[in-house]
């Protein structure tokens, strides 16, 4: 059986990735074949592609880390799931019609939960769980400042929190998607405008500060959001979208504040049994309608190169889509 999938010769452009057919993969021992239905892609999935990331990926390279579709056919030793099963899987080489992937990697789907939104829950919401209940140790009750708030992530961190029961303040660079940011359960919404923003944020605090801050950009906002923490507060690096900030060591002191790092990719390295648990506590969730995991735009396999132009250009809302018809 043959399939399409994207692969990559260089990681110099998007101009030496290209829609080829190859035959598709069988599943070996304890793996699972999965016809793709949907793929997430994310800025770190561009960035990988292009060489920009700390780990650099072999040659030839087929991006994609999070899809979901339909279980097709069962390795030697693989229980628990059947042909027929609707999943989402983590994957090497997620751009393609056919996948394989350890049946440790693959959960089933809930019947109320789309093909798309499986896609994009896995490495965003991830995130946003792991850095608002593990790191920051959110509490219902508490105030939660969400920086880049209508990006993938960051409106994983709205919809995260607010299932926590925390208040959540979304900020966002355009009416367009501080409207996103509060369809998708914000309760308060924040320009990004660095002149007179903190003044603006102690009004939408009453007269306070936050307790947590999600930070997926590291931009103008990094320090001013830190210097506006309520004491004893938390500030969460999760990326560097905005650049790369510092901050003067006497602020953490006076604020009684953590500056704390969250990365998925070593939780799930590192803490791989609580980082499942936690993805499937996430699934359950939005099978639930506890979260509804936020779409952006949708692209065709065949516009692959689209996509991740778009997905790379930050301007999006959500998590970006390739689906494969």
């Amino acid at each position: 059986m043959t399939m399409k999938l994207v692969r990559g010769t260089s990681l110099e452009s998007l101009a030496h990735y290209a829609l080829v057919e190859a035959e598709a993969p069988r599943p070996g021992p304890g793996q699972v074949q999965v016809r793709v239905a949907a793929c997430g892609i994310g800025y770190v999935d561009v960035l990988v592609a292009l060489g920009g990331y700390q780990v650099k990926p072999p040659l030839p390279h087929t991006p994609g880390q999070e899809i979901a579709g339909t279980v097709t056919a069962l390795g030697e030793g693989v229980t628990g799931l059947a042909v027929g099963d609707r999943v989402l899987a983590a994957v090497q080489g997620g751009f393609a019609e056919v996948v394989v992937a350890g049946v440790e990697n693959v959960y089933r789907l809930p019947a109320g939960l789309g093909f798309a939104e499986a896609s994009a829950l896995r490495i965003n919401y991830l995130t946003a769980l792991h850095g608002l209940r593990d790191r920051a140790h959110l509490q219902p009750g508490e105030r939660l400042l969400v920086l880049g708030a209508a990006g993938g992530v960051g409106i994983a961190a709205v919809q995260v929190g607010k299932a926590i029961g925390a208040e959540v303040i979304a900020v966002a660079s355009t009416a367009e998607k501080r409207d996103f940011a509060r369809r998708h359960g914000a309760d308060k919404v924040l320009d990004s405008e660095p002149e007179g923003w903190r003044d603006r944020l102690k009004a939408a605090c009453g007269g306070k500060g936050p307790d947590v801050v999600f930070d997926p950009l590291s931009g103008p906002l990094f320090e001013p959001a830190f210097r506006s923490l309520a004491w004893n507060g938390r500030h969460l690096v999760v990326g560097f979208l905005g650049g790369m900030p510092s901050l003067k060591v006497n602020l953490p002191l006076m604020k009684g504040a953590a500056l704390v790092g969250v990365d998925v990719r070593q939780f799930v390295l590192f803490e791989r049994d609580k980082a499942r648990a936690e993805l499937e506590e996430l699934i359950a969730w939005a099978g639930a309608g506890k979260l509804s995991p936020a779409i952006g735009r949708r692209f065709p396999l065949a516009d692959f190169a689209a996509a991740m132009a778009w997905a790379h250009g930050g301007k999006g809302l959500g998590k970006t889509v390739l689906e494969m018809g």
